[in-house]
């Protein structure tokens, strides 16, 4: 993959099977918070695929647009924008009532030291966000990050595992899970919570980092030594695919790839593609953060772009000097400082 367009090309191509899916799909797809890492490659997902299905149904994309041409990028690729902060009551009852909602809106790095934003985003807009969708179905974003640390051994935490947030960041995430299930009881508004483990896109993720710190010859800490990957255009296509089997309350999905990750073989894998040995620092933890998504793959098929292939994409992106977005996933974060 030699270019930001090629890269965006991928993601974007939706599976036969999201294309039958939005196909049967009454009504259109609303976006909140298309403005993040997934979001625009989300709303270009959902657009090529009812192109495909030749039906239509609008997608659009909600965000504060406070900077760049996101906006103007994203029209015209076909999608409706609308510029709003959700958090400004006025703007968020001004939306248009829309039946298919995905909502990605959230904050993560910059938690320490601004707890009381991450709090009401995470968890007092899903309630105002409900309120103004009861008569819609919804696929909220969430995170692994409210399971607690387990043993390696036990391969990830299914979704009937208890939950352990782990820091004020995930903390908030069970409340915003929380406060839309009791929304969904209260108006019974079908949703999936949507719990995923870090999607690999080449400009960010655990992939890219550890890539980089390979190639640029820096330590690897491995005391969190396990992890969950999965391409991001795999994880949007779950999402979309999600408004298809929401419930009240709500159904609870694990998203992320089916491998428990060594960091020292990827390290050693990326050390074989540039010819360079890695450097580690510590050892391994006995835990480590970690998702069974065996659910979400019997109900939608395993991803179609496996980890091997994410590796090679990822260092010849890293070798030949590819665009970054400079978002770290402080994927060795253990007490959840974020």
């Amino acid at each position: 993959m030699n270019s930001v367009q090629e890269l965006e090309n991928k993601l974007a191509e939706p599976s036969v099977g999201l294309v039958k899916t939005l196909a049967d799909l009454d009504g259109d797809i609303l976006i909140l918070g298309v403005g993040g890492k997934m979001g625009p490659s989300l709303a270009r997902l959902a657009k090529n695929a009812l192109n495909e299905a030749g039906v239509q149904k609008k997608v659009i994309g909600v965000s504060r647009f406070s900077s760049g041409n996101l906006r103007q990028i994203l029209e015209s690729d076909g999608i409706e924008t609308i510029a709003a902060d959700l958090l400004n009551e006025e703007q968020l009852e001004s939306l248009p009532d829309v039946k298919n909602v995905i909502y990605m809106a959230g904050n993560k790095f910059g938690t320490t030291g601004r707890e009381y934003f991450s709090w009401a985003m995470n968890a007092y807009l899903p309630g105002r966000v409900a309120e103004k969708y009861r008569h819609s179905r919804m696929v909220s974003f969430s995170t692994g990050n409210v399971y607690p640390l387990t043993p390696v051994a036990m391969q990830g935490t299914s979704e009937d595992h208890p939950t352990g947030p782990v820091g004020e960041y995930a903390q908030s995430c069970l409340g915003r899970e929380r406060v839309f299930e009791y929304f969904s009881r209260k108006y019974g508004i079908p949703m999936v919570q949507f719990r995923l483990n870090y999607a690999i896109d080449l400009r960010y993720g655990v992939l890219l980092e550890v890539a980089r710190s390979v190639f640029e010859k820096k330590p690897i800490d491995l005391r969190m030594g396990h992890v969950n990957v999965i391409w991001q255009g795999d994880a949007n296509e779950y999402a979309l695919r999600s408004l298809s089997i929401c419930d009240s309350p709500p159904r609870i999905l694990n998203v992320t790839g089916p491998e428990t990750v060594s960091i020292r073989w990827l390290a050693k894998k990326f050390g074989e593609q540039f010819g360079i040995e890695p450097e580690f620092i510590h050892s391994e933890e006995k835990t480590a953060l970690l998702s069974n998504a065996s659910e979400s793959h019997r109900l939608f098929g395993y991803p179609r772009v496996t980890l091997r292939q994410m590796i090679e994409w990822t260092a010849d992106w890293v070798a030949a000097g590819g665009e970054t977005l400079d978002k770290p996933t402080h994927f060795q974060e253990r007490k959840g400082a974020f």
